[in-house]
């Protein structure tokens, strides 16, 4: 079952209001003097879901269930944190910026390197999660999430504004919404805040251009920090749940093991795993390749020349996210919380 919150696929059962208007000081929650602050740590926190790891230099931070925040200084250490929402993503701008995002429209900040967590967003009029968040620098940044969820801010989360990105629907949707639009505006928004598919991951790519990737094979790419998006051609048009760019190449992976590699963002190949178990995560490994973690615990090496090989098969795990410390320990997250792979790992 903590798949299905994690991916959100039963999400339709959510009423669905999204008007597009700024969000200001009065649409959202603020909740950093609420009473979360004086709850206790919660000693087995560490064991129970988490659904991010971010590392940079000497700070790593990881999220996930019930608002758990956690900051590893030689060993996972729980911080208090300001909300009680499933964290689903945390993002470093550098060691000592970031942000947190997740369920409830949540959006959370740290200015010490995750030692003390401040709300910049909580609503709960917006009856949809962030899945990811992405800062381009101290000012401005955005946060995605289910049912096309697109919040951008250019004052460091003080205020963020809604966008709809309409160039990412389907062309018969679009057709859909207009003749709609006329008719009744009422089922418009609440159609037009259906349709577009969950945006699951964005990232920046080293050109400078953002690529977002999601469901119904959703890969797009934009040249203007997200203000417009094209979408690219796929064979496959199942979820992408994640992406990364790594040596001269971009990978996109999501349901049942597919996988796919491209080095101009136009021409795509597939590569063939040992398992076809969903990849949800993936990182770099240093002059030779990927790793990706998945459901049934699946841990895959694939090299610079797209050979994958099973690295471990963790059972009755499901393995959402993995990262490598500064100190050079490899961790990784899931539905049993936090664990360190061995040094052979």
């Amino acid at each position: 079952m903590w798949l299905s919150i994690l991916r959100y696929r039963l999400l339709a059962i959510l009423c669905l209001l999204c008007v597009q208007h700024p969000l200001v000081a009065e649409d959202f929650e603020r909740t950093e003097t609420n009473n979360f602050f004086n709850d206790p740590i919660q000693p087995l926190a560490s064991q129970a879901l988490v659904l991010d790891i971010v590392s940079m230099q000497e700070t790593a931070i990881a999220v996930g269930e019930r608002g758990h925040i956690f900051s590893f200084k030689e060993q996972w250490q729980q911080v208090h944190s300001p909300t009680q929402a499933l964290l689903t993503k945390v993002f470093l701008l550098t060691p000592s910026l970031g942000w947190a995002v997740g369920h409830d429209a949540t959006i959370l900040h740290t200015q010490n390197a995750g030692q003390s967590w401040q709300s910049q967003m909580q609503s709960s009029r917006i009856e949809k999660p962030f899945l990811d968040v992405l800062f381009f620098d101290e000012q401005h940044g955005v946060a995605v999430g289910a049912y096309g969820l697109f919040y951008r801010t250019h004052n460091g989360g003080r205020s963020w504004e809604s966008e709809y990105h309409q160039e990412l629907l389907f062309d018969e949707d679009i057709a859909y919404l207009e003749e709609l639009k006329n008719e009744d505006m009422t089922f418009y928004l609440s159609e037009r805040s259906t349709l577009l598919p969950h945006f699951n991951r964005i990232i920046a790519l080293s050109d400078a251009r953002l690529l977002m990737v999601g469901e119904l094979g959703l890969v797009a790419v934009s040249h203007d920090l997200g203000q417009h998006w094209h979408k690219k051609k796929l064979t496959y048009e199942g979820s992408f749940f994640n992406a990364i760019e790594a040596g001269n190449a971009v990978y996109v992976m999501g349901l049942r093991g597919h996988l796919f590699k491209s080095s101009d963002l136009s021409t795509w190949q597939a590569i063939d795993l040992p398992i076809e178990a969903t990849i949800n995560g993936v990182m770099a490994l240093k002059d030779h390749g990927i790793r990706i973690v998945g459901n049934a615990g699946v841990i895959i090496d694939v090299d610079l020349d797209d050979k994958s090989r099973l690295v471990q098969q963790r059972q009755g795990e499901s393995v959402v996210a993995i990262a490598e410390l500064s100190n050079g320990e490899r961790w990784i997250a899931g539905n049993k919380g936090l664990a360190r792979l061995t040094e052979n790992q």
